[in-house]
């Protein structure tokens, strides 16, 4: 059987851009087909209907997943009311803001994963421009991998892939990711890495608290750019940090990999030199 699974992308967040990508890292998995759909940058609500309604109507995909910053804002409560009235079962997927919201989701009939380590960016224009969004979402995206974040994320998806292809009901997940579930699912072996990895998952999430502050609490120009400017600098160190867990973890060749194997069947090894299983 083959799980038609629908990804609904809609502004960004440091996941969006791996999330169809870690269901399939070889793109040789036959027991699933993904569709992805965005709005780009915007999120708001005529963007997030447009897209929402076209996955729900045209593609008719087995579950869907919404991804996209802050659930509770205009556009993604707009896609959580189209979604909670179809048929398709539901997962949202956001970062720390959401966190206010994730009762409401789960009234309403929707799964969520809300991912406390993947922060706002500093959206000020006298120091945002492309490469520094690059730049920062780049070390973001270290820190998801890194700490665990990811891999509890796609343990989420590909737990709901097998039960479509049991039959069995989805059962959808209720996940409020924290430093101690992050590294938990990263499987650690150094004290010293798994240490480093959970600094690094709470520098991030501060970082989001840091930005909140420089875009919105504070209105002079000569004060808020060297606050958001901070916490780039916050987020450029947690992803040394994630680089120096995993040298370590290296070094003793216990860096835990858990690929899929073609018929979608997470593998696990720990040794550089041995086969997965």
């Amino acid at each position: 059987m083959v799980v038609k699974i629908g990804i609904i992308k809609c502004g960004n967040i440091g996941m969006s851009p791996v999330i169809d990508l870690a269901l399939d890292e070889r793109a040789d998995r036959k027991d699933i087909d993904v569709r992805v759909i965005g709005s780009g940058a915007k999120m708001g609500p005529e963007q997030v209907e447009e897209v929402t309604t076209k996955m729900v109507e045209e593609i008719k995909p087995d579950f869907i997943i919404y991804i996209g910053p802050n659930p509770a804002a205009p556009g993604p409560k707009k896609a959580r009311e189209i979604l909670s009235t179809c048929d398709i079962p539901s997962v949202i997927i956001g970062d720390a803001p959401g966190l206010k919201a994730k009762d409401e989701i789960a009234e309403q009939g929707l799964g969520y994963i809300i991912i406390k380590c993947d922060p706002m960016i500093g959206a000020r224009r006298q120091f945002l421009d492309p490469v520094e969004m690059a730049m920062f979402n780049a070390d973001v995206l270290r820190v998801l991998a890194g700490t665990g974040a990811l891999r509890v994320v796609q343990n989420a998806i590909d737990a709901m892939i097998d039960a479509v292809k049991e039959g069995k009901e989805i059962e959808l997940p209720k996940i409020v990711i924290n430093e101690t579930k992050a590294v938990e699912a990263m499987e650690f072996t150094n004290p010293n890495a798994k240490a480093k990895a959970m600094a690094a998952f709470v520098m991030a999430e501060k970082v989001g608290d840091v930005d909140v502050k420089g875009c919105f609490m504070t209105k002079e120009m000569e004060k808020y750019i060297p606050i958001v400017a901070s916490a780039h600098e916050m987020i450029r160190y947690a992803a040394k940090l994630v680089d120096e867990a995993r040298e370590l973890e290296k070094a003793m060749d216990a860096v835990s990999r858990k690929p899929h194997a073609a018929d979608g069947k997470i593998l696990s090894k720990t040794k550089l030199m041995e086969k997965p299983e």
